[in-house]
């Protein structure tokens, strides 16, 4: 296999492993998944990401999700600039953190009180703390192979670096936590349905990405989501929508709006923060309400509502509401997906290609991929061959089997076409 980066990429990675923890802040990045040696950016525009080699690739890893836009979104940069010459932080309430909360709430009515927070993670692992209390239950359901950050209670058969990694489990989460998730298979109301006969009464909330995009791109059944909402109203539990990926990536409103379900709570992230650090959390009037200092459930946050996360996500979300964005982005990534198809059949390949919205994931199966079992089922070393090809052509790919693709508005025809092109060849192994 040809080298996975230039020398000027491997030299950084060397020197970063004196220092960081296998050489990077978050594990995926380190190409665990597909071999080699990560690639070192040195700068972004548009669709296009250029290393430290200076080396041109398109970009379809977006920073996990957040560049919606592309990189260095002009109205992004002016956004960011003119609110840093004015204060970074306050630790003190701002009123754009109300103009971004007010945005929020109205492309999205379940939110009916919020909270900013920094990480997806601490808007998971909030909600959960507020879904206890107001149930006063302990039990959680999760659904295997879903993300929700790396709070205690969600590393039970999680998806993204974990499944990466084949640590489903991670050491250091006590057995007395791990004991109170319930994971459940994905797509299977059979036993959705049984597990909620069984420990209804025990449940304080159900967490599922609506769409996951942790295990790659799984797509709920027609009905399945609804039939959660049901199970949800009839054994007391609240239904949680983790939406830091899907969240303004499938249409204006997420993936609620999308398939017309209602949870009680909702995470957000990744978008809304423009390429900056900036998660939210919120629901129900009466739910939120136990938040401090309404309420008895503590939460806080030395840079939560950040001022320049807030400028970044409302010059964001105001170009995401322009005539026509989602009807683009979902033209490129349908272009895309059809392409790869075609590409494949045409080399004798077998894929599957999850698509919806702004996301797709390409996965070496012979068969639908509709839970964790048939994507643990895919072929792991062909996708990571086909990556290395890929990334020897110009196209930056998710460094895992196991990750969402991201397009952009900046993704034209004209780069999904030469992407196609190179897929033709890297399946062909030349």
């Amino acid at each position: 296999m040809a080298a996975s980066a230039g020398p000027r990429s491997r030299r950084a990675f060397a020197e970063a492993e004196k220092v960081l923890v296998g050489g990077v802040n978050s594990p995926v990045r380190a190409f665990r998944g597909v071999g080699g040696t990560p690639v070192f950016f040195a700068r972004g525009k548009g669709c296009r990401a250029t290393d430290v080699d200076g080396r041109e690739y398109l970009d379809y890893v977006g920073s996990w999700g957040p560049l919606i836009l592309g990189h260095a979104h002009p109205e992004i940069v002016r956004a960011v600039a003119r609110t840093a010459r004015l204060g970074t932080t306050f630790g003190a309430p701002t009123p754009r953190e109300t103009e971004l909360a007010q945005v929020l709430r109205a492309a999205i009515p379940s939110m009916e009180k919020l909270r900013l927070v920094s990480s997806g993670t601490e808007a998971t692992m909030s909600a959960l703390r507020v879904a206890r209390a107001f149930t006063g239950r302990d039990l959680v359901v999760k659904f295997a192979g879903c993300y929700h950050g790396h709070a205690d209670p969600f590393l039970v058969r999680a998806g993204s670096g974990a499944l990466t990694l084949g640590v489903p489990d991670s050491p250091g989460v006590p057995a007395a936590v791990a004991r109170l998730t319930l994971t459940l298979p994905f797509n299977d109301f059979g036993a959705v349905t049984r597990a909620c006969r069984k420990h209804g009464a025990r449940i304080a909330a159900m967490v599922l990405e609506p769409v996951p995009a942790n295990m790659g791109v799984v797509l709920p059944e027609d009905g399945f989501l609804a039939a959660l909402r049901r199970l949800a109203d009839e054994h007391g539990f609240l239904l949680v929508f983790d939406e830091i990926i899907t969240g303004f990536r499938l249409c204006w409103g997420g993936a609620q709006r999308f398939f017309q379900v209602r949870p009680d709570l909702t995470t957000l992230g990744k978008v809304v923060g423009g390429g900056l650090p900036l998660a939210a959390y919120g629901g129900r009037a009466d739910v939120m309400a136990l938040v401090a200092p309404e309420g008895p459930v503590y939460q806080a946050g030395t840079l939560s509502g950040n001022p320049l996360a807030v400028a970044a996500g409302l010059a964001a979300l105001r170009i995401l509401q322009t005539r026509h964005a989602y009807e683009r982005l979902l033209c490129r990534t349908e272009e895309l997906a059809l392409g790869l198809e075609d590409a494949a059949v045409a080399a004798g390949r077998k894929v599957a290609v999850n698509s919806i919205g702004s996301l797709l994931t390409l996965f070496f199966h012979d068969g639908p991929v509709r839970n964790l079992a048939d994507v643990m089922a895919s072929d792991r070393k062909a996708y990571s061959a086909f990556f290395h090809a890929m990334l020897r052509r110009g196209v930056y790919l998710p460094p895992s089997p196991f990750e969402a693709w991201f397009l952009s508005l900046a993704h034209g025809t004209r780069e999904v076409q030469a992407t196609v092109r190179a897929a033709y060849e890297a399946f062909r192994g030349r």
